[in-house]
């Protein structure tokens, strides 16, 4: 299908409008702390809609309604863990963060547990996000496509490009303020898109496509099977397990990793950065139930009418906007997609840049200049958007296979590493060990080769003695066999605790 004029007019003034706030805030990022930090001086308002940006993307914007239409509401409880996650984050996480660490969150696991410690945190931490920047962008160029007609792997290489570049002079300042232009528009278009469905009078009267989800099932939840057997089902997986990895996913990204942490230490005080945080569970929760609640439409919608809809469960939303909206909205719901995809991707790029830069080229130069880091961060964040262009080529969907959200869930649970197991084994505990770190490490290593070659839905050795559970477990389970045989080496072996090992545990926050 072929753009409207207006729909390209639309799409070119949200780029240029992107384009010239990156251009007006790069004045300000001259310094590395400008450029990473933004000075941190940014109120509460602003780091909630940043943190919030840099959360939803286009996988929500594609992949939330793809996975209702195909399966129901599986996601939803999961994500209403997210506010209570995020009130022990605000309570406990960001106060330490913020006077212990000066720009990466994996500086206080090099102070903690060496250099060893470190580097693997932030290896887990540049490949987790490498993926799933990979699989924004491909989220992303699907409604392209199907709206404009364009070449896929050519869309996601423009974007790619298009979104490091303003990255890249603007540095995090950049991000943050466009994320919130970004941010009101990926809001503005999702209740575009529900009244249109909601008020469908070709297929009924109004709410019908509400009523006839309900009838099929859409809203269903799923299973709630608590069995023994239910662990091993690699079709349906259960709610409890659902609950368990979001729960996880939850804690390692607003606890360890640096897109999120990064946002704590650009506020303007502690008080500015929690409230920020809890903001941020107030809005991002709508906003998930909001795509949610628009595939089970979807799915009422095409039941209801003639058509038959898409073939591919994660076609169904650009397929909907393309054949039912009209010119000049269709380039408004567009840009959306763009600005739910942006966002998270600059804000990815960003940190991916500060992580490369402050653990890797700082602490092996440096006497390195202020100057010379900033050009590296910038020379990173082309690095790895390029990286990222090429996980999203290689995720292109075919016929018959899981939604993109499915398979990302499985795929991030993996590449994960422990490192939630490896924080907690430093926070939580005085007696964890840098070499007790290192036989944690190692074993959460051999346990997730062995669970990824040997888990039953692509079986890659038979073992005799393989894993047989569902595979989102094999990243669960990484977390805490870090933690466990970690703590349990630390005991039996010694090794090197640091002088100051209280300040940087819980024990530093009661002290207070």
């Amino acid at each position: 299908m072929n753009l409207h004029v207006a729909d390209y007019l639309v799409l070119i003034a949200y780029l240029a409008v992107i384009a010239c706030i990156g251009l007006y805030v790069s004045r300000r990022g001259r310094s590395s702390e400008g450029y990473f930090l933004a000075g941190r001086r940014l109120p509460t308002w602003v780091v909630a809609f940043t943190l919030m940006a840099t959360l939803i993307g286009s996988g929500t914007f594609v992949g939330h309604p793809a996975t209702v239409y195909q399966k129901g509401m599986i996601l939803l409880l999961g994500h209403l863990t997210l506010p209570v996650v995020l009130l022990i984050v605000s309570i406990f996480i960001i106060p330490f963060y913020r006077h212990v660490v000066k720009m990466s969150v994996y500086e206080y696991l090099g102070q903690r547990f060496g250099l060893g410690g470190r580097m693997y945190a932030s290896i887990g931490f540049l490949a987790d996000r490498i993926f799933d920047l990979g699989v924004t962008l491909l989220t992303t160029a699907i409604p392209l496509k199907l709206m404009t007609g364009w070449e896929l792997h050519w869309i996601i290489l423009s974007l790619g490009a298009f979104t490091a570049a303003y990255t890249m002079i603007g540095g995090i300042e950049a991000v943050v303020w466009t994320d919130v232009a970004q941010g009101v528009l990926l809001i503005f278009g999702a209740i575009l898109i529900l009244l249109r469905l909601i008020f469908a009078t070709e297929v009924g009267p109004p709410g019908a496509v509400i009523s006839e989800a309900w009838q099929q099932g859409r809203f269903t939840l799923g299973s709630f099977d608590l069995s023994w057997n239910s662990l091993f089902d690699t079709q349906n997986t259960t709610q409890w397990i659902f609950l368990l990895a979001f729960t996880v996913g939850w804690s390692r990204r607003y606890v360890c990793d640096q897109h999120m942490v990064q946002r704590y230490l650009i506020a303007g005080s502690d008080q500015q950065a929690r409230r920020g945080v809890m903001v941020n569970a107030a809005m991002c929760v709508p906003i998930y139930l909001t795509f949610m609640f628009i595939g089970a439409c979807l799915f009422g919608y095409y039941t209801l009418s003639s058509e038959s809809g898409p073939r591919l469960a994660d076609d169904v939303m650009p397929y909907f906007i393309v054949h039912h909206l009209p010119a000049g909205v269709i380039g408004l719901i567009l840009a959306a997609v763009l600005a739910a995809s942006m966002s998270s991707i600059s804000a990815d790029l960003n940190s991916l840049a500060t992580v490369l830069t402050t653990d890797y080229f700082v602490n092996f130069l440096p006497s390195s200049s202020d100057k010379a880091r900033v050009l590296f961060g910038r020379l990173m964040v082309i690095a790895c958007g390029t990286a990222a262009a090429m996980i999203g080529l290689a995720m292109i969907p075919t016929e018959g296979a899981s939604s993109i959200m499915e398979r990302g869930v499985t795929i991030a649970a993996i590449i994960s590493g422990g490192v939630l197991g490896l924080f907690n084994l430093g926070f939580l505990t005085t007696r964890a060990t840098r070499r007790g770190c290192y036989i944690g490490i190692a074993a959460c290593l051999l346990f997730t080769s062995w669970g990824v070659c040997t888990e039953p839905t692509h079986r890659i050795f038979d073992m005799g003695f393989n894993f047989e559970f569902n595979p989102i477990l094999i990243g669960l389970f990484g977390h805490l066999v870090l933690f466990v045989v970690g703590y349990l080496a630390s005991v039996m072996f010694g090794g090197h605790r640091p002088e100051n090992v209280e300040q940087l545990t819980l024990y530093r926050l009661s002290r207070q």
